[in-house]
């Protein structure tokens, strides 16, 4: 059962004037495509929150250079771009969004429902980025920043300390990046299935795994085959990296 909405503005300090950008933020397609067909856009725009994603994806990635930037100004660009990879990464994102017990308040279809969607790290990252374009639409760059700062660079640089230079250098090709750390630790190359696909053609919804051997395992979901793919193989390199010593 969905959580009450008004829980979630007082955790993050944000009363929505338009409460259907949270709302929507908060959807995962797969409610939208369990729903009638004239439920599935109002005035043209897609229900669910892939294109919020999308806008979010680019406001965290300015807001944290941003904070970084005014935390560290005399910092090598080295060490900032480490400290960045660290604070947008899956893994960090993920751990943000289940501290604000963001599953808990997510509009899913029955079948993301029963197979446990509410605890699903693709499906908290990609609501959380929603949720910071959310804020960025319905209060602006203040109401973004002010959550990012508190909610995802605060904690983060706290918890990266001194170990910022083991952290993982900015990347936006996981692909090509997995393939090369696979190769470094002998590992088969990865292998990428397409596992479902769903929705209209104009507006399918792809589920893609990647496989390192038998061990390493990592599904994503996207809009395209490519962004799949990618958020799938950030998954695996993220937890093939070795843990700081």
């Amino acid at each position: 059962m969905r959580a009450d909405l008004d829980a979630l503005e007082a955790a993050i300090g944000h009363c929505f004037g338009n409460r259907q950008l949270l709302n929507r933020a908060l959807t995962h397609s797969s409610h939208v495509h369990e729903q009638a067909p004239a439920l599935s856009a109002e005035n043209g725009l897609p229900r669910d929150n892939e294109q919020l994603e999308f806008l979010g994806d680019s406001v965290l990635g300015f807001l944290i250079s941003e904070d970084l930037l005014e935390r560290n100004p005399d910092a090598p660009e080295g060490r900032l771009s480490k400290l960045k990879a660290h604070l947008v990464s899956a893994t960090w994102l993920h751990e943000a969004a289940k501290r604000l017990r963001l599953g808990d308040y997510l509009q899913l279809g029955r079948g993301e429902e029963m197979s446990g969607g509410r605890a699903k790290k693709t499906l908290l990252v990609d609501a959380l980025e929603a949720l910071i374009a959310a804020l960025y639409l319905d209060g602006g760059i203040d109401a973004a920043r002010g959550f990012v700062q508190r909610f995802v660079v605060a904690p983060g640089v706290a918890a990266a300390g001194s170990s910022a230079e083991q952290l993982p250098r900015t990347l936006t090709d996981f692909k090509s990046a997995l393939q090369e750390l696979a190769q470094a630790r002998r590992l088969p190359p990865p292998r990428y299935v397409i596992l479902r696909e769903r929705g209209p053609e104009h507006s399918k919804t792809f589920t893609i795994e990647v496989r390192v051997g038998r061990e390493w395992v990592g599904q994503a979901e996207g809009g395209t085959k490519k962004s799949a793919a990618q958020k799938a193989a950030r998954e695996v390199y993220e937890r093939l990296q070795p843990a700081p010593s």
